[in-house]
């Protein structure tokens, strides 16, 4: 019994993963008047979980940024958002810590093919549990 709990305490231990440069600085505060709309996705819930709000790419002065707009999700630990190649979160790209409730934009790396990286999802790494995903669509 005393091993099964180390091993249950080590994985948990394990897996909480250490934040990365990109996941610390690299939200944008906003997007300027002159930005364009180039993709939009609705979010839909995993199971258990409410969901409501939109996932927009702009083009904001040569750089697309992602905003996620009037967003209310379930609350849940280590929230991230990524740009995905799935409608899981098997080969994406970590945009950082969910800002919460609301309004938040992210800046996208540049070389990002959003005819690979169709679906944004809202994800809790630490539990490895996927909590909203949003499927890119052309404006």
């Amino acid at each position: 019994m005393r091993k099964l709990i180390f091993i249950l305490f080590t994985i948990l231990l394990v897996s909480c993963e250490k934040e990365g440069e990109l996941t610390k600085s690299n939200t944008g505060n906003s997007v300027s008047n002159q930005s364009v709309l180039k993709y939009k996705a609705n979010f839909i819930p995993t199971a258990g979980i409410n969901v409501s709000g939109t996932a927009n790419v702009y083009l904001d002065n040569g750089k697309y940024k992602l905003g996620l707009e009037n967003v209310v999700i379930s609350s849940g630990p280590d929230l991230k958002v990524y740009l995905s190649k799935s409608d899981s979160p098997n080969d994406y790209v970590n945009l950082g810590n969910f800002q919460g409730n609301g309004t938040s934009y992210y800046v996208i790396p540049n070389g990002i093919s959003f005819s690979e990286y169709k679906y944004v999802l809202i994800h809790c790494q630490q539990y490895n549990h996927l909590f909203a995903i949003g499927q890119l669509n052309s404006i």
